[in-house]
């Protein structure tokens, strides 16, 4: 079994920053991807980051150059740095992994509140 437990939300006015850490625990075998998923109300759950293993990454066109996903292998931990935050960041943010288990299979957390104020 794998748990993922996140931290790092809140409440922060626009243009400011947050950051997100996921760390898994557990007993697998190893970590693909990691990432980060978003579910403001009324909205599906959409994607705003992943990294690899190897460390490539993907963002939403909509964080691009404001977001920073990064992960520590060797914690089996997921950042979100979050800057020049506005109020549509608004939303639910869940961190998500493929981990072999052995067989792949993809874990998400409970989510953590990111409220922006304008």
């Amino acid at each position: 079994q794998v748990q993922l437990v996140e931290s790092g939300g809140g409440l922060v006015q626009a243009g400011g920053s947050l950051r997100l850490s996921c760390a898994a625990s557990g007993t697998f075998f190893s970590i693909n991807r990691m990432g980060w998923y978003r579910q403001a109300p009324g909205k599906q759950r959409e994607l705003v980051a992943v990294v690899t293993t190897g460390g490539s990454t993907n963002y939403a066109d909509s964080v691009k150059g404001r977001f920073t996903i990064s992960r520590d292998n060797t914690k089996n931990t997921v950042y979100l740095q979050m800057n020049s935050l506005k109020p549509e960041d608004t939303a639910v943010y869940y961190c998500n992994a493929l981990v072999n288990d052995p067989d792949a299979a993809d874990y998400w957390g409970q989510g953590t509140q990111v409220t922006v104020s304008s």
